[in-house]
Formats: C-alpha cells, structure tokens, sequence
C-alpha cells in the first residue's frame, strides 16, 4: 500500500493531475488541450513529467520510481488545489496513465482516473495483460480509445474492464490507433464532459 494517502473524497473533481506516455512529456498534444479543457470548468490542472524525462533520459525509469513520482505529485496538486487527495483525479496517455491507476489501486486516494489510450497489453502480446490492479480500482474510470489501438482492442478492454469495482465508462474514437494524432480536441472535449458529470467542485 501507498503511504501518506488522503480521504476517499465525494467524488467530484476539484484538481487533475496528468501524466504523459512513455515517449512523450508534459507538452505532448493530447494533454495540453485537456488541460485547458478542464481548467475552463474551474478545476486546478498540473502535466508532470516522470523523472528519466526531467533528467533528460529516454528509458522509462523503474515501475517504483514512477509510483514514487506520481504520488509526489498528487500530494502536491492537492496542497496547490486547497482539496483533500481524494479530489484529485488521476490519469493521462499510456503509460503514464497506467502508473497512475496502479498508484490508486495501491491505496492512492482518487476522484477518478482518465486514461487515454490505456495499453492493455504490448501488441500482439495478449499474455501480457497489464490488469493485476483492476480488481482494486474502486473508484470512476474514463478508458478513451482508437478503436484500432493495437495495445487493445475495444472488445479485449470491455472485458478486462469488468473486473474493475468502480463505475466504468468506455469511450471510442472510430478508426484511430494507439497515438489517436488528430484527436486532441475530442479527447479534450470527452474528458472535460466526464469530468463535469462527476459533479459539482463547490
């Protein structure tokens, strides 16, 4: 379990908090126009950067560090926000929307999480199903993806999905792959309306 934790929150989101995929940093596309999507609704957004990224190195550090630094980050997101953890959701591309919900399903208190183009699996690797978590994921999740993501296809994540406690909600973006290039204002669109049904941030 994850140390330092805060309370479960009601639900609503009052801060989000980004994390990018594995090949790209804070200023990929995708989370900037999210950014300035949900922060028009009046809530606090922070785009972090992992620290092999802040380092300037290209390999993704250990599944550890990566924790480490996304729950540094929320912790601080929560303290600029003025909100308990339980506020804040969590999420972003690939990878670093990955690390984040097995930050949350280690016991990091969440609103929800948002992952866009969440990699199921390596393609082509069906056996490598990166679901351990799921079953501890009891809190509101946003899957958005192309409906041609060779990291998962949209019926391979419905059903893995099923096995996550928390309400679920599944978007698709028809005919995009794993980058969905073309699609920032979509995606920003998607997660700004998911994140205003959460309910109200007053």
């Amino acid at each position: 379990m994850i140390a330092g934790v805060g309370d479960e929150g009601d639900g609503a989101v009052r801060a989000l908090l980004l994390a990018p995929g594995a090949g790209a940093d804070r200023n990929q596309s995708a989370l900037v126009a999210i950014d300035h999507a949900v922060a028009a609704l009046g809530v606090t957004v922070r785009r972090m950067d992992f620290p092999y990224r802040k380092a300037g190195r290209k390999a993704p550090d250990r599944p550890a560090v990566l924790l480490a630094a996304v729950l540094e980050e929320a912790q601080g997101l929560a303290a600029e926000a003025g909100c308990e953890p339980g506020a804040v959701a969590l999420g972003g591309r690939s990878m670093g929307g990955r690390i984040c919900s097995l930050a949350v399903g280690e016991g990091l208190a969440a609103a929800a999480l948002i992952l866009v183009s969440y990699p199921l699996h390596p393609p082509g690797r069906l056996d490598k199903l990166r679901t351990e978590h799921f079953p501890s994921l009891d809190v509101p999740c946003l899957f958005l993806s192309g409906t041609r993501d060779a990291f998962g296809s949209p019926a391979e994540l419905t059903a893995a999905t099923a096995a996550i406690p928390g309400p679920v909600t599944h978007e698709w973006i028809e005919g995009k792959d794993h980058g969905m290039r073309g699609c920032d204002a979509a995606v920003a669109a998607t997660v700004a309306a998911y994140v205003t049904a959460l309910g109200p941030r007053d």
